[in-house]
């Protein structure tokens, strides 16, 4: 309380006054809720067009031949052992090694839009599953 007191004095001796009760770093407006909620919805729509389209790959596969509806995807059981892969892994892992291999084309960095957008869809279609990391 003592710095707090200190800045409220500087603040004075400026002639400025703050109201310390008022600062809440997580304050959000109905319309940051409103506008977050958009751009998710806004990627899972990106996704869901990137999972259905066989541009992902160079065979013309498509994920939504094999999981449509991201059927058995379960995101909600990552990151767990992937015997594919033989460790350990988050999702987005899985979706490269499915971009390698059945859909024979090149991974995604873990924060390119793309890759954002198909968890996005993936995440969005298992909904209110409740989550469970590690699950097989």
């Amino acid at each position: 309380m003592a710095r707090f007191n200190s800045i409220t004095t500087a603040f004075a001796v400026l002639g400025l006054t703050i109201n310390l009760n008022a600062i809440q770093a997580d304050e959000f407006t109905k319309a940051d809720e409103q506008r977050w909620q958009q751009q998710f919805m806004d990627s899972v729509k990106q996704g869901r067009e990137l999972w259905t389209s066989p541009t992902l790959g160079t065979n013309g596969v498509a994920c939504a031949q094999c999981h449509p509806n991201a059927a058995n995807t379960h995101p909600e059981t990552y990151p767990k052992f992937q015997k594919q892969i033989g460790k350990v892994i988050p999702l987005w892992e899985m979706i490269n090694w499915c971009l390698r291999n059945p859909l024979e084309g090149q991974p995604l960095a873990a924060d390119d839009p793309k890759m954002i957008a198909i968890q996005a869809y993936v995440t969005h279609e298992r909904r209110g599953v409740k989550l469970e990391p590690g699950k097989h």
